[in-house]
């Protein structure tokens, strides 16, 4: 994985839909598995999207508690 993905998806919030606004990283599993059904964005948004997807469909989610922490102190 990329880490500077990794960094975006906890930045990064959703710019349209029924989660605008919501940071990339706590969209919900059955939104993203939507998307994995009907077809991810194209595009760095969709690149976003399908690692957030890998990380929550294989319970990695722990991974980014330090990022987040990290952005947050950067802030």
């Amino acid at each position: 994985m990329n880490p500077e993905i990794l960094k975006e998806i906890c930045i990064v919030k959703m710019p349209f839909g029924k989660y605008q606004g919501t940071v990339l990283a706590d969209l919900p599993i059955s939104y993203l598995e939507w998307f994995q059904r009907t077809g991810m964005p194209k595009g760095k948004l969709g690149i976003q999207l399908a690692t957030v997807y890998e990380i929550k469909l294989n319970g990695l989610t722990e991974l980014l508690i330090p990022i987040r922490s990290a952005v947050r102190n950067q802030r």
